[in-house]
């Protein structure tokens, strides 16, 4: 009996110790959480479609006729000149190298738009001055192709301001030119004047300015709402000729055609945008 009381007392002994050096212990700190690095910078390839319009001018018009040049019929010149709206039609890719800077080429067919100007001349009859009047009429289009640069000025709720500048080349195509008019009756042929001109393209070194807003719909589609200003060069006729006669190498020429244009834009990503990640706050 005696030696099951020792056992016994022995065991409890053996316990409390146990206990004893476990309350000594110091308790292990939580592990520490995972906190995911900062997203990096993105990239990738995109393809873009976009339709608008266009309101162009044109700084003047003149003819290369050396009679003209020559002075043969003095006097002096005021002009107006004006176009109506065009459609544009664009295509393009481009590569998103982060979440503020990409590029992109882009080629656009911008169709017909009216032409109309008027000359007003102040001539010398042989009865004194005496007014001549030349009214233009034609149709307009281009080509043009761009290499484009923006800057994306960040986001804010899910629409992200940009800006940006292009440069490249244009064809410019003026086509059903007439010039009807009068020459004052004291000049060789006076009266009613008509002639017209073939048509004629040249090609041009351009560049654009662009700023819009762009709102992303999906992580892979994204609308943009464009405004450009394009300078496109100079445009210029095909031989003219008067009504019943023979044509001529004398050609029109377009001075510096500029245009503000607007237009809407789809571009989709051909990559995957990475996934939001919260930014890692530290505590000093």
């Amino acid at each position: 009996m005696r030696s099951v009381k020792f056992f016994v007392a022995a065991g409890a002994a053996s316990l409390l110790s146990s206990m004893a050096s476990a309350a000594d212990m110091a308790i292990a700190p939580p592990p520490m959480s995972y906190a995911p690095p900062p997203v990096a910078d993105f990239g990738g390839w995109y393809l873009r479609g976009d339709i608008g319009f266009s309101n162009q001018s044109v700084n003047n018009l003149s003819i290369n006729d050396p009679r003209l040049l020559a002075g043969v019929v003095p006097g002096t010149q005021t002009q107006s000149t004006g176009f109506d709206t065009g459609g544009i039609f664009g295509v393009g890719a481009g590569y998103q190298f982060n979440n503020w800077f990409r590029v992109d080429v882009t080629g656009q067919y911008r169709g017909k738009s009216n032409f109309k100007g008027t000359d007003l001349f102040q001539t010398f009859d042989v009865g004194g001055p005496a007014p001549e009047v030349d009214n233009y009429n034609a149709s307009k289009s281009e080509l043009l192709f761009l290499a484009n640069a923006y800057v994306d000025l960040g986001t804010w709720w899910c629409v992200t301001p940009f800006i940006g500048a292009g440069i490249g080349t244009s064809r410019v195509t003026i086509s059903n030119f007439t010039d009807a008019g009068n020459i004052p009756l004291g000049f060789p042929n006076g009266g009613p004047s008509f002639a017209t001109a073939a048509t004629g393209s040249k090609w041009n070194f351009a560049w654009a300015a662009h700023a819009g807003l762009a709102y992303k719909v999906t992580p892979n589609m994204t609308v943009e709402l464009a405004y450009s200003y394009v300078n496109l060069g100079d445009g210029v006729t095909g031989g003219s000729a008067a009504l019943g006669g023979p044509q001529t190498p004398f050609v029109f020429n377009f001075h510096n055609i500029t245009s503000n244009d607007l237009t809407l834009g789809v571009r989709w990503n051909l990559w995957s945008p990475p996934a939001y990640a919260p930014p890692l706050v530290t505590k000093g």
